[in-house]
């Protein structure tokens, strides 16, 4: 079980959190959402069975919908999955499920199974012990030659970001041992988690899964200048497809997706 399971449900609530999240209009999670479904694309096809653990409250499940043969959300907060169920009803989405559950020990789920196991979130709020569960999850609930796909925050990612929005407070000693040794924001309650694009690599190596790509998805601009560059938006969707389909740039980005297969 996630240690810090109280912690994520406090955080998350009644799923409005998630909910705003993925409907806001900022443009960083514009391109999040953007960058992670072009992947996706990619990847599933069809006649694909779906997984996905951290599913929040099915923002890529109604998009994959029609995308793929059957898809099973699972998340560990109960108020995701209540707005999840809900769009499943309202949306009348006969081949989408949705349950509460925790990514670390999926019960009653049957190895092998699914062609496509996403982890789009658990990463994100675990430490490395549990991170390292999760995998073996995905792993035993993948089939042979399937996909797994996982995201993560980048500590310079994330980094970045913080000293180009707050100049004044980072980069600080403190942030620079929490975040590049530990891995984790001390300011935020341990309830985020952070990782290199070759430590989540090394995940994959560790659990014998074969790494296809490891891409970042969107990408720190500073603030005061966006609407400017937006004023080119064929340009600048230029330098983001550039920057979004180029390994060399991941560890840049805020939030990055390990694709691999079970081999």
């Amino acid at each position: 079980m996630a240690s810090n399971k109280s912690k994520i449900i406090q955080r998350y609530g009644d799923g409005t959190r998630e909910e705003k999240r993925s409907s806001g209009s900022r443009s960083d999670y514009n391109m999040e959402y953007k960058y992670t479904k072009r992947i996706l694309d990619n990847y599933i096809k069809h006649s694909d069975a779906v997984l996905e653990l951290g599913c929040g409250t099915g923002y890529y499940g109604v998009y994959l919908s029609d995308k793929c043969s059957n898809y099973v959300g699972i998340d560990i907060v109960p108020g995701n999955i209540e707005i999840f169920y809900k769009k499943i009803k309202d949306l009348n989405l006969h081949n989408v499920e949705a349950e509460v559950g925790d990514a670390t020990n999926i019960e009653l789920r049957t190895n092998n199974k699914y062609d496509v196991v996403l982890a789009l979130g658990p990463m994100y709020h675990l430490p490395p012990n549990e991170v390292q569960k999760v995998f073996e999850e995905c792993k035993r609930l993948c089939k042979k030659d399937g996909l797994i796909l996982v995201t993560y925050i980048t500590k310079i990612g994330v980094y970045l970001n913080a000293c180009l929005k707050n100049p004044r407070e980072y980069p600080n000693t403190q942030k620079n041992n929490s975040i590049f040794k530990k891995g984790i924001d001390d300011s935020r309650d341990s309830i985020y988690w952070f990782f290199s694009p070759e430590e989540i690599e090394d995940y994959a190596k560790v659990n014998d899964l074969e790494v296809i790509d490891n891409l970042g998805v969107d990408f720190t601009f500073i603030p005061e200048y966006r609407s400017e560059m937006f004023e080119n938006a064929q340009a600048w969707e230029e330098l983001v497809d550039f920057m979004s389909s180029s390994k060399s740039n991941t560890g840049f980005a805020n939030h990055a997706v390990m694709i691999c297969k079970k081999t």
